[in-house]
C-alpha cells in the first residue's frame, strides 16, 4: 500500500487551476478523474493529485520549503509537462535537467511555480522509480 493516499493544493477558482493543470497533466500521463465546484481530481487510474478551494474561504497559499513532484515516464514528458505549465501561466523554478544533488543517478527533473504560488517538480527517474 502507498504511504500517500493523494496530495492537495490551493487554488482561488477552480476553472482557473484546470486552465494550468489539465495541460500538464496530460504531458505526465494523468488526466482529470473527477471535479466538482470546490475541486478537481487528477490521476491515472485512481484520484492522485487535488486542486482544493481552501475548506475555511481564506487564500490558498505555497508553502516555502513545500513541492509537489509529478512522476514523469520519460525525459520527454518532463520537459512537455515544463513547457506546458510555462505556458499556461507558470513561473520557471529551474529548467529540465540532470541534477547532480539528488542522491539517485540519472534523476531529469524541471521546476516551475504555478499561477497560485504553488511549486511544483516534473521528474523522471525519481525516488518512486
Amino acid at each position: 500500500m502507498p504511504v500517500i493516499d493523494h496530495l492537495s493544493v490551493g487554488v482561488p477558482d477552480i476553472a482557473a487551476g484546470r486552465r494550468f493543470y489539465d495541460p500538464l497533466m496530460s504531458a505526465v500521463g494523468a488526466r482529470c478523474l473527477a471535479d466538482g465546484e470546490g475541486f478537481a481530481a487528477y490521476g491515472t487510474e485512481r484520484v492522485e493529485f487535488l486542486l482544493l478551494k481552501p475548506f475555511d474561504g481564506g487564500t490558498p497559499t505555497g508553502g516555502n520549503g513545500t513541492h509537489v513532484a509529478l512522476a514523469a515516464p520519460n525525459r520527454e514528458a518532463v520537459d512537455a509537462g515544463w513547457k506546458a505549465a510555462l505556458a499556461a501561466g507558470g513561473t520557471d523554478e529551474g529548467a529540465p535537467g540532470p541534477r547532480a544533488a539528488y542522491p539517485i543517478p540519472d534523476v531529469y527533473t524541471g521546476y516551475v511555480r504555478d499561477p497560485f504560488g504553488n511549486k511544483l517538480e516534473v521528474i523522471h527517474k525519481g525516488f518512486s522509480a
